[in-house]
């Protein structure tokens, strides 16, 4: 089987679902195949696939394919380094014991700010309504680059709080504001005010939203899951419920999305289960470099079998 290739610059469409920390694994499936020369004309997103969409867009009109990687991977390494979770409150110190000459791992703190969110109301976890990701955008975004005429057309999705529909930005109105809406958990955050209007997690209502990027037909969409379709067992724990309906309830839009795909669009749908199926979703919010990385190395081999049998 012959796998695909992008010289022959083909319409193409890009499509990043969200999913907090296993971005990565949407970093390292298009890092993949932008060392093949992707070049695409349309990319959506919402919420960490929104942040990554706007890098990949800048990228392009600096550098083309090898300038996205970069932008991309500049994106990743300021997550890695931040310490992002932990800065979200010096309340949840406790859980890492950073600052005290203990740090307990990820995933030990995952299970307390599971607990904590049971617990206690955002005001009470983060009562500044502090986003760690605002002055790492503030330092990442570009908006000239976002309105330049050879800028690939992009599209990010948030919730509309008060009334549930998803609402679309495009190039020339996306800032910080409107990715910090895309991936606002309304658990951890205020809702993000753009206008009159407040906004949650995109993920909620379109993940990702597929409609735009599908308008004028390419010939091919290339859709990046950040979260697994099927995991195996049945949860018996209260988290672990709530978590596998997070989970079917954020794939539900896409679902809907995908049975109206143009006939004659082909689809190459890059799958996260073996990667992220055995992970809770609270690594969702684990942005150890290690795990990062790892989450990196199989978004790249997913991509390449994604290729080759393709």
């Amino acid at each position: 089987m012959v796998a695909i290739s992008f010289s022959s610059s083909p319409r193409v469409s890009l499509a990043l679902q969200g999913g907090g920390a296993h971005g990565a694994f949407t970093w390292g499936a298009l890092d993949r195949l932008l060392e093949s020369g992707l070049r695409v004309s349309a990319i959506s997103g919402v919420s960490s696939g929104a942040i990554i969409a706007t890098m990949a867009v800048q990228g392009y009109v600096q550098n083309g394919p090898e300038g996205a990687r970069a932008k991309i991977h500049e994106l990743w390494a300021r997550v890695a380094d931040a310490h992002v979770i932990n800065s979200v409150s010096p309340a949840l110190d406790w859980m890492w014991g950073w600052g005290k000459g203990v740090e307990l791992g990820n995933e030990l703190a995952m299970t307390g700010l599971t607990t904590a969110l049971r617990l206690f109301d955002p005001g009470h976890l983060n009562p500044l309504g502090q986003n760690p990701l605002q002055p790492l955008l503030e330092d990442l975004v570009d908006r000239a680059l976002l309105r330049d005429p050879a800028a690939p057309r992009l599209y990010i999705g948030a919730t509309d709080v008060e009334s549930g529909a998803a609402k679309l930005f495009t190039n020339a109105e996306i800032g910080v504001p409107h990715l910090l809406a895309s991936s606002c958990l309304p658990m951890l955050f205020p809702a993000v005010r753009i206008g009159e209007r407040h906004y949650w997690d995109g993920g909620y209502s379109c993940n990702p939203p597929l409609a735009p990027v599908l308008t004028p037909r390419p010939d091919r969409l290339i859709l990046i899951r950040a979260q697994p379709r099927q995991r195996r067992g049945v949860p018996s724990s209260t988290a672990d419920i709530v978590h596998r309906l997070h989970e079917i309830a954020f794939q539900a839009p896409l679902d809907a999305e995908l049975s109206l795909l143009p006939r004659h669009t082909s689809l190459l749908d890059i799958s996260a289960d073996e990667a992220l199926g055995a992970h809770p979703l609270s690594s969702k919010m684990n942005t150890d470099k290690g795990f990062l990385e790892a989450l990196f190395t199989a978004g790249r081999d997913a991509a390449e079998a994604a290729l080759r049998n393709a």
